[in-house]
């Protein structure tokens, strides 16, 4: 009954007080990640795409851009070197990256500006990552609207467990048991493996012994 009333009450007000206290303790990330953008390539600071969430609804996910400009252009050139199993399209040393997006995007700090995702009642702080609309579309119609049921999620379990090291089917196996095992307790753990995994992603950024787990 407290998972229930948690997932129709609790964890909405959970992702608005997180997400402030999370924008205004990073703040000064958010400010040095958004000057190195700017600095280091042409374009806008933000790379916006549409993605699918709750209901089917489409809305505008933000990231700090971590490629050039053309990227979305680019990506049929380079669809013959996907390492991402099932429908979606990933590379790890991907050629679009510009410098520093190459560190963001390697480090997850790119998908901070999620929060404000999250504040607009698009997102939350755990639950399946929102997949791009096309992307969705390849999926088996059954797992679409079952993802479909919850708002999609700044992390979850997949990052945590593995992420692209594992296979589509494992990835929408563990998006099924955040959906399914929704609760304060579950989401708390999902989000302090994050923030330690966050952390070991920077250290090892800095040490040049680059993961892959964002998407």
């Amino acid at each position: 009954m407290f998972s229930s009333f948690y997932q129709k009450f609790g964890k909405r007000g959970v992702d608005i007080l997180l997400s402030i206290f999370g924008v205004i303790f990073l703040f000064p990330v958010f400010l040095v990640c958004a000057i190195l953008v700017k600095l280091d390539s042409a374009g806008p600071i933000f790379f916006k795409q549409k993605r699918i969430g709750k209901n089917g609804k489409v809305f505008t996910l933000y990231k700090f851009r971590t490629m050039v400009g053309n990227a979305e252009i680019l990506k049929k050139k380079y669809l013959h070197s996907n390492e991402a199993d099932g429908p979606v399209f990933k590379i790890k040393d991907d050629p679009r990256f510009t410098k520093i997006g190459k560190k963001l995007s390697h480090t997850g700090l790119d998908e901070l500006p999620q929060f404000f995702n999250i504040l607009k009642g698009e997102m939350s702080l755990v639950g399946p990552r929102p997949f791009p609309v096309d992307e969705e579309a390849k999926i088996s119609k059954e797992i679409r609207l079952f993802r479909r049921k919850v708002r999609p999620g700044l992390v979850c379990s997949w990052l945590v467990s593995g992420a692209h090291k594992l296979s589509f089917k494992e990835w929408m196996n563990f998006d099924l048991v955040d959906i399914k095992k929704s609760s304060f307790t579950h989401d708390i753990d999902v989000i302090s493996k994050t923030i330690l995994l966050g952390l070991k992603l920077i250290k090892d950024e800095i040490l040049k012994k680059n993961h892959f787990p964002f998407q």
